[in-house]
């Protein structure tokens, strides 16, 4: 598994290869499979994406009763036209939702890094290829280069809500899509770096602070801001903007953040909204649920 952006981008120059080659490379030596096998093997998995977003089921609640319906109120509203975001983006808003959702209501969906963040790739990538056209060679390509970064976050901070708040689930996430999306854009190692160090600087600190203990609030509605802030981080780099704080010390500084943030912030359920007198609330009346 490689360890930092530096040494993938040094390795682009020097092989000729694409960021993603890399990774899949990477991914057959661990493995021990063919380049064909690797890259049918993550074919499926984008596939239960597309899978999981088709099979939204809106009438659905989770066992709380905190989450469920709120895609399908996302999605009559973007078909109004009454999203000041536009149509893309309100697809890509939808889509992170109706993912979150799944999740919370147990239908089956890929923890991307996590589940609890498991809207914001898959709202980023589907919405791309229904807009643009790609092709689902293109798409696997660019989840390869999603789980490359996903690698090093996970080798250099972590993607553990618990250990490293939320910044380390859908601040994650958001820099894994941006990658992916800086990719599909026609960016190289630098842009696609650059893209997920963006993005994650825009969610730096970012709090865990589940109510009652649940993957469901703030969390589900977090997988769009993640979603949205992958996109707008895409641009940038492959507009040609740079993160003056190189990548890998991004990434640093996640972590450090991440070990700074008090226990009650880290996926406790007792710091945040979750100790609100509302989240407090829903905690109590799930006790005798």
């Amino acid at each position: 598994m490689y360890q930092s952006f530096q040494e993938i981008m040094e390795l682009e120059k020097s092989s000729g290869k694409a960021f993603w080659e890399i990774i899949r490379d990477n991914d057959c030596m661990e493995m021990e499979i063919t380049e064909e096998e690797a890259f049918l093997r993550m074919r499926k998995m984008y596939e239960a994406m597309k899978d999981a977003d088709a099979s939204y089921d809106p009438s659905l609640s989770s066992a709380s009763g905190l989450a469920g319906g709120d895609g399908e109120k996302a999605a009559k509203a973007r078909m109004r036209g009454d999203m000041l975001c536009g149509p893309f983006l309100g697809l890509v808003m939808e889509k992170a939702i109706k993912m979150a959702e799944s999740n919370a209501c147990m239908k089956r969906i890929v923890a991307a890094p996590t589940a609890g963040s498991c809207g914001v790739i898959p709202a980023v990538f589907l919405s791309l290829e229904q807009e643009k056209g790609y092709s689902t060679e293109q798409m696997v390509k660019a989840l390869y280069t999603s789980a490359g970064i996903g690698g090093i976050i996970a080798q250099r901070a972590s993607v553990s809500g618990a250990a490293g708040g939320c910044q380390a689930e859908i601040g994650a996430a958001s820099a894994m899509a941006a990658g992916g999306a800086a990719y599909l854009l026609g960016g190289d190692g630098e842009a696609i770096s650059h893209a997920a160090a963006l993005a994650m600087k825009n969610l730096l600190g970012l709090a865990c602070d589940p109510v009652a203990g649940l993957v469901e609030v703030p969390c589900v509605k977090r997988n769009v801001i993640g979603a949205v802030n992958a996109l707008t981080s895409a641009d940038l780099a492959n507009a040609g903007i740079r993160s003056r704080i190189p990548p890998d010390e991004v990434f640093d500084a996640m972590k450090n953040v991440g070990r700074m943030l008090p226990q009650d912030l880290r996926e406790t359920g007792t710091g945040g909204l979750a100790a609100t007198p509302t989240g407090i609330s829903f905690r109590e009346g799930l006790k005798t649920f």
